[in-house]
């Protein structure tokens, strides 16, 4: 059904393993297209009651492709125009829903992360309720080394995990943070020496308790930290000022070409 996405549905457990390890799950265009739709395709799915993702090859995602960078930066004004758009439902613009899909989840979503969970990566894994973190996993919010922000509904994630400071440096310097630090700041559940299994664990533990009683808690407490539906709005609108302008072009051909960027 996919290409880019394995489903497996097996004790009410949806089991969505990101399947592109020859790039480390890095999201391309289609992807994208993918998350979003296997995401929603999942909310009106009455046998699944938990859900858990993780990335084949030892790896969840090492974050955007840099085709599809590429291909968007080919559009800049298709693009902005793109992050102004909403979708039926408030569910985000077409960069959003990738990870907001999942957030919607009335079941639980747990996240495996091994390797890397970097930019897009990190944005999806924090969309889930739970993160179960290899010892030797490392995360960044990576969006400052193209120059932009991160706008894939981390708003509607990370002021539920970190302080506004912690957050603000490390969207800022894009700084790569280990599996001990990500779980001191807040940014994982747990660390294991095998995420994949023990968040498996959970989720068939979760699966096997009442329905109606884990999907009124999950929405307690997302109610009770809600950021609220103006943020993913926000995300669109910031970066639509900064997408394609001189500054933010300086600082990915100074990426590419490997030098210190010059800004004026």
């Amino acid at each position: 059904m996919y290409e880019r996405l394995e489903i497996e549905i097996k004790n009410h457990v949806a089991e969505v393993r990101l399947n592109r390890p020859e790039k480390k799950n890095a999201l391309d265009v289609i992807f994208f297209e993918e998350l979003a739709d296997a995401g929603e395709s999942l909310q009106n799915n009455k046998d699944v009651r938990a859900v858990l993702m993780y990335g084949n090859g030892g790896c969840f995602c090492a974050g955007i492709d840099t085709s599809a960078l590429m291909q968007f930066a080919s559009d800049i004004d298709g693009m902005r125009a793109e992050l102004a758009q909403r979708t039926e439902g408030d569910r985000g613009n077409k960069f959003q829903r990738p990870t907001v899909a999942w957030q919607e989840l009335k079941v639980p979503v747990i996240a495996a992360v091994e390797g890397v969970a970097f930019g897009a990566g990190i944005q999806l894994a924090l969309a889930a309720d739970f993160r179960f973190l290899a010892n030797d996993a490392r995360m960044a919010i990576m969006e400052a080394k193209w120059g932009i922000i991160p706008d894939m509904g981390i708003s509607q994630s990370l002021p539920q995990l970190l302080r506004a400071d912690q957050a603000k440096e490390l969207i800022m310097t894009g700084r790569i943070v280990g599996a001990a630090e990500a779980h001191a700041l807040g940014l994982a559940t747990y660390l294991s020496d095998d995420p994949i299994a023990d968040a498996r664990k959970m989720a068939l533990d979760l699966a096997a308790r009442s329905p109606d009683s884990i999907a009124g808690s999950k929405a307690l407490v997302d109610e009770l930290w809600s950021a609220g539906r103006d943020q993913l709005v926000l995300e669109g609108e910031l970066q639509s000022k900064i997408i394609g302008y001189p500054h933010q072009m300086e600082t990915v051909m100074a990426q590419m070409q490997k030098r210190t960027p010059l800004y004026k």
